[in-house]
């Protein structure tokens, strides 16, 4: 099984740039999709960004469409969320999630093996 550790993530102002960085070991990691989720306080999570094993699909939440970036390298097993025009609402804390077998879409929902989640805090 694949695990995760995630680096980067803190505090910037409405507007800024935010980038985070997962790096996964054990298991064959172009077989998993690898995707983002961040909960904020008293709400559940949520699905942010995906993207399919081989970088052939990517999936973002509405709320971030055409504002985050996913993106992957394989030979390095990382996977990065570049987070551009950041809002308080993006404010939460943000979970690098793996989903063998799956695609980009399939990442929203099912069985996921998660990193250990990092702050993210916009301010306005």
């Amino acid at each position: 099984q694949v695990q995760l550790g995630q680096s980067g993530g803190g505090l910037v102002q409405a507007g800024g740039s935010l980038r985070l960085s997962c790096a996964a070991s054990g298991g064959t990691f172009s077989n998993y999709a690898m995707g983002w989720f961040r909960q904020a306080p008293g709400k559940e999570r949520e699905f942010v960004a995906a993207i399919s094993g081989e970088s052939i699909s990517t999936y973002y939440a509405d709320s971030v469409k055409g504002r985050f970036t996913i993106s992957r390298d394989n030979d390095k097993k990382t996977v990065t969320l570049q987070m551009n025009s950041l809002k308080p609402e993006d404010t939460a804390v943000y979970y690098c999630a793996a989903k063998i077998f799956s695609n980009a879409q399939g990442m929203a929902t099912g069985s996921r093996n998660w990193g250990q989640g990092t702050q993210v805090t916009v301010s306005s």
